[in-house]
C-alpha cells in the first residue's frame, strides 16, 4: 500500500467513525477488523498484529510511548 493509499483509507476510517458515532465506534472497528482478517491465509498473519497492538496499548495505558 502506497502512503497516498494508507492516508486515503485512513481518512475514510475517520470519516466513517465519525458518522457511525461514538456509541456504535467499538461495533464498527470489530467489524471491519473481521473483515481485513477474513483476508489473510492464516492466522500467523493476524496474531503478531493482534500482540503487537495490545503491548501498543497497555504501553499507552502506562504512560509510555
Amino acid at each position: 500500500m502506497t502512503d497516498q493509499d494508507l492516508d486515503r483509507s485512513y481518512s475514510a476510517l475517520c470519516e466513517s467513525l465519525a458518522i457511525v458515532g461514538e456509541e456504535k465506534a467499538q461495533l464498527f472497528l470489530s467489524m471491519v477488523c473481521l473483515s481485513l482478517m477474513a483476508r489473510c491465509e492464516r492466522a500467523e498473519d493476524v496474531l503478531p498484529l493482534i500482540v503487537n497492538v495490545q503491548a501498543q496499548c497497555a504501553a499507552e495505558a502506562g504512560g509510555g510511548a
